[in-house]
């Protein structure tokens, strides 16, 4: 499902309504002033007053043309200049009456979408931490909604193309209206720890099987975090001290790491779940040929239980259940997802998933 991003289109539209208006009266007022300076020889000041007695029907009198062109443009000048102010005074009204039916349409429209959504991400604020975040999951293909309040962040976001709802994400109408209930996971990278804690806590009472992530800013927010009910912790200010120490004193396994996560060798990691009627439950790895055919390395096994096999050799065995953390191209491990879906077929003699059954 997609959604519309938010866009502050109907408010510049509405700007642009105003200044428009605006501009016409001015315009009006300028050359109505020079034209009776010009014909009536009155000063500026006087020619100015004039004007604006004439585009605003008001009329006091005191200074009347005393030429027979000078009256002549102002007969003309009246019908003309009460006309102006009129069309400015309609568009003006206009233009603020439809950008808030359109705004007001809009939000109803983005509430109705927002509703049907499942299985979706929640990011609470974009700020330094979350703004990544944002970007990296625009090239990821997953529908994700970002909860800010800050105008300026807004702006930046929707120019990315973002889903935005602008609304204070420590609010738990703000988490149920981004549809928290039924959201596959949520990250909180809010500056603030304590408000961090809140969204933690009232996300996990919202939604129990919730995947949590938060920022924590300080180090002794961590475990008020694990205790509010996230998943995971991330301190960028930890994460930054240990990736500076690898660059200082493994220079080669730092650029390894940037290699991988900027995509520079076309690789990328995945977790990928296999399902009990997949067709690799059971079988080994050697017996898969996911390294021959694919070129995908298998990492780590984490079984049902929670064990994690590292490096897991050719005789371990894929169990239902398992979670496979698998490094190699896009197209490979989409291939090792589609795999770990694919229901076995029964065959009376055979034991390997072949090339075949890979390149399907």
């Amino acid at each position: 499902m997609s959604l519309t991003p938010f866009a502050p289109g109907p408010r510049n539209a509405r700007h642009f309504g105003v200044r428009s208006a605006i501009l016409a009266v001015v315009v009006a007022i300028t050359i109505g002033a020079t034209i009776f300076h010009a014909l009536e020889g009155w000063s500026i000041l006087d020619s100015f007053y004039v004007t604006v007695q004439t585009v605003t029907t008001v009329g006091f009198g005191d200074v009347v043309p005393a030429t027979l062109y000078g009256r002549a443009f102002a007969t003309v000048f009246m019908l003309v200049g009460v006309g102006v102010v009129l069309y400015a005074l309609t568009s003006t009204v206009q233009s603020i009456v439809q950008s808030e039916l359109v705004a007001t349409f809009g939000q109803r429209r983005r509430s109705r979408q927002m509703s049907k959504l499942r299985n979706h991400f929640i990011i609470c604020g974009a700020g330094r931490v979350g703004s990544h975040l944002v970007r990296n999951l625009l090239g990821s293909g997953v529908t994700f909604i970002v909860i800010e309040k800050d105008p300026l962040k807004v702006a930046e976001l929707t120019d990315l193309d973002a889903i935005v709802l602008v609304r204070d994400a420590t609010l738990e109408e703000s988490l149920r209206e981004a549809g928290v209930e039924h959201a596959r996971g949520l990250a909180t990278c809010l500056p603030d720890d304590a408000d961090n804690v809140y969204v933690v806590l009232t996300a996990r009472d919202l939604n129990p099987q919730l995947h949590i992530v938060a920022r924590a800013a300080e180090e002794q927010a961590e475990t008020k975090l694990i205790r509010a009910g996230a998943n995971r912790v991330v301190a960028p200010t930890i994460i930054g001290g240990h990736r500076m120490a690898v660059a200082l004193t493994k220079p080669a396994v730092d650029d390894f790491i940037d290699s991988i996560t900027a995509n520079k060798l076309g690789l990328a990691f995945e977790q990928v779940e296999v399902d009990p009627v997949s067709i690799l439950a059971g079988r080994k790895l050697v017996e898969t040929n996911i390294r021959s055919d694919l070129e995908i390395v298998i990492v780590s096994i984490r079984r049902s239980d929670g064990r994690l096999i590292f490096n897991p050799s050719g005789e371990s065995v894929i169990e239902s259940g398992d979670m496979l953390i698998a490094i190699g191209s896009p197209e490979s491990l989409m291939k090792l997802n589609s795999l770990a879906r694919t229901a076995a077929t029964p065959r009376s003699h055979a034991t390997e998933v072949t090339a075949s059954e890979i390149n399907r």
